[in-house]
């Protein structure tokens, strides 16, 4: 089996997934240099500029789970990312109706002397703390480079409480410097659900669809969806409750908006308790929502209904994605994402009529957990023209670099810290934070749309580059976006 729930913490990207976070070629090259048993070594840079944690990673799943709790076992830096975690939290809980409250999570305060001669006591303080304060129905334990390196005894402290704490007390194993790969986080996090959380079914519940996602915006219209073919989905694992995530097991089938998100969750189930995980390209555009209903359909027996439900969605949307596309005719783009939202966006940009010069990813999996290549990537190679690509743990000197190059009509990207840079250089920026824009047949019309407001007026980006000053010299402009990458061997 890939997943192996008998360890106490998930492994690595990089040597479970062979996980690569440096590379500079095209698409069709990578492609072919991890395909068909083949692995790329990875290039490591020679300077690198703040990159991101897979502590947080974890702790956005687990921080919204609707009646758990975490300790954050480290300095009272690593929380830092607490503030976005908590304003998600009151996003997602006021459109839920759930009532106004914070997340419910403690931090340890790591200091210096900590280091020295150990954190346990303030670990073992904290879980007590976190259980008075919040009776919550589970305990996460996230863990940090500080806890890490010292060698807490992070197991043996819970161990130790026995019934002071009776609900179940959960390591999270995702010190920072444990991987390189963010997404590393989301296993780990993953991983403490699965083995501390969910239980063998009691009885499977043919109509039900794990919905593997961050924070379920789209719940509307999924629900809707799934609703026509009969189905129910259920939203994992923020806002999910406790009682909620135990039954997981029981689903008809799982399925997620993020591969590199719901992998490792989606073949765990499918391992061990026989759910069936759709493995198509993700449900972004025409092609990947079709693709991804029909994936679903074909796990619970409801072929029929799916094409006819693709037919409707089809013929509601199939005028104004004809009309968008005449107007984003000519446009060029460059996008910068995570793995599985830049392989499929590059189908998404393509459905829109938009033209890529080169797309950023930041990190590489050369195969996913149930051991195949993802077939996004597999379906952006297979056109006829190749196109540069590179893979970066948003390493923002790279992509300033390529941008003031290129000089693409358009820059896309995952997260607002690399869109401000292109606006930075007077391209329009459209960030793409949530995780379901662009999702079905709707939301690429939705996303079509929005893209004609922003190239049509380009007022603000025109303002600020005019006024900003950039940190990068003319220098670092003259050179190869790549030249601080090593360059690796096959």
């Amino acid at each position: 089996m890939a997943i192996n729930l008998d360890i106490s913490e998930a492994p690595i990207r990089e040597s479970r997934l062979g996980a690569i976070t440096g590379y500079s070629g095209t698409l069709k090259d990578l492609v072919a240099r991890t395909g068909c048993g083949a692995t790329i070594k990875n290039c490591e840079r020679t300077f690198s500029q703040t990159s991101s944690c897979s502590s947080g990673c974890a702790q956005t799943l687990l921080a919204n789970i609707a009646d758990a709790a975490i300790v954050n076992h480290a300095p009272i830096g690593c929380a830092g990312d607490t503030v976005y975690h908590n304003i998600a939290n009151h996003y997602g809980r006021f459109y839920r109706e759930l009532g106004n409250r914070n997340i419910q999570l403690i931090n340890t305060n790591m200091e210096e002397s900590d280091t020295v001669f150990g954190g346990n006591e303030k670990l073992r303080d904290g879980i007590l703390e976190a259980w008075r304060r919040f009776s919550p129905k589970a305990i996460f334990v996230t863990t940090s480079c500080a806890s890490g390196i010292i060698g807490d005894d992070i197991k043996g402290v819970i161990s130790e409480l026995g019934d002071d704490v009776p609900v179940p007390v959960i390591p999270v194993s995702c010190e920072g410097f444990r991987s390189k790969v963010w997404a590393s986080g989301f296993d780990a996090a993953f991983h403490a659900v699965l083995t501390g959380i969910v239980k063998p079914p009691r009885q499977k519940q043919p109509n039900l669809v794990n919905m593997v996602n961050f924070r379920g915006s789209a719940r509307d219209y999924v629900r809707r969806l799934f609703g026509e073919i009969g189905l129910e989905p259920r939203f994992i694992v923020p806002f999910a409750t406790v009682e909620e995530l135990e039954t997981i097991s029981e689903a008809a089938v799982t399925a997620t908006v993020c591969t590199t998100l719901g992998s490792y969750i989606g073949t765990a189930l499918e391992e061990q308790y026989g759910v069936p995980y759709v493995k198509t390209i993700p449900p972004h555009g025409f092609v990947g929502i079709e693709a991804w209903l029909r994936g679903i359909g074909a796990a619970v027996g409801k072929q029929a209904d799916v094409e006819q439900l693709i037919e409707r969605e089809r013929a509601a949307t199939s005028a104004d994605l004809e009309e968008i596309r005449r107007r984003l005719k000519g446009k060029r783009a460059v996008l910068g994402m995570g793995p599985s939202y830049a392989q499929s966006y590059l189908g998404v940009l393509d459905e829109l009529g938009i033209e890529v010069l080169h797309a950023a990813s930041w990190h590489y999996d050369q195969q996913y957990d149930y051991g195949e290549q993802p077939p996004a990537i597999l379906r952006a190679a297979s056109r006829e023209k190749d196109i540069s690509f590179s893979v970066g743990d948003q390493q923002l000197y790279e992509i300033g670099n390529t941008l003031s190059r290129l000089k693409p009509d358009i820059y896309f990207s995952r997260h607002p810290g690399s869109s401000v840079w292109a606006a930075k250089l007077g391209i329009t920026a459209v960030p793409v934070i949530d995780e379901y824009t662009a999702f079905g047949h709707h939301g690429l019309v939705n996303f079509g749309w929005r893209i004609i407001d922003a190239v049509t007026n380009r007022n603000f980006v025109n303002r600020l580059a005019g006024w900003v000053k950039l940190p990068y010299s003319s220098w670092w402009y003259e050179q190869d976006p790549y030249s601080f990458l090593e360059r690796g061997e096959v």
